[in-house]
């Protein structure tokens, strides 16, 4: 019963389709993200560095993949919830 319920909630749900406003998106949340992260991160160049990271704004390899996760979560979630009120 419960599967059959499952499927049919998840089979009336329209498919989200990549497209560039997607992946416009997805960059505003990783460029706000890394901001957030620059005013708060107490050690953002702890090692290991990455090579040339004057283009990473100063960060280290940890700084960098921790503010790009919580980009791309909180792109996620941003994209799912317009897709959800029918934005996009």
């Amino acid at each position: 019963m419960l599967t059959s319920t499952l499927l049919a909630v998840t089979a009336a749900a329209a498919p989200l389709q990549w497209s560039p406003t997607v992946g416009a998106i997805m960059v505003v949340c990783n460029i706000l993200a890394i901001a957030f992260g620059k005013s708060t991160i107490k050690y953002p160049n702890a090692e290991p560095a990455v090579p040339a990271s004057n283009f990473f704004g100063g960060f280290g390899l940890p700084a960098i993949l921790a503010t790009t996760s919580f980009g791309h979560i909180l792109g996620i979630g941003v994209i799912l919830g317009l897709h959800n009120l029918g934005r996009i």
